[in-house]
């Protein structure tokens, strides 16, 4: 969703901006990479396959973002999101260790 607003529209968090907006893209893709390890039963050899899942949808997500107004696909981002995917997923591999 964020993703299809238009650059004119996004906000400026002054200076936090990049802070914020590039923290939100480690958050969210930790978070989705989480879910996609959720979905697949945690399975311990399945990590690697939802870091694979989040860091694609994240290259997807800025393909996308080229048929967007004033938004344009870096890779720097794509990097972003899949080094919060793996950090989220040794958190949470590390918790289930833990755990057990």
């Amino acid at each position: 969703m964020f993703s299809s607003i238009p650059s004119s529209a996004l906000p400026n968090f002054d200076w936090a901006d990049l802070l914020v907006k590039k923290g939100g893209h480690a958050l969210g893709y930790g978070l989705l990479a989480g879910s996609f390890w959720y979905g697949l039963a945690m399975s311990k050899d399945k990590v690697r396959l939802a870091w694979v899942l989040a860091a694609g949808y994240a290259l997807s997500d800025e393909f996308h973002q080229v048929f967007t107004p004033g938004r344009n696909a870096t890779l720097w981002d794509v990097v972003i999101d899949s080094i919060g995917a793996a950090l989220a997923l040794m958190l949470l591999s590390a918790l289930r260790r833990q755990e057990r």
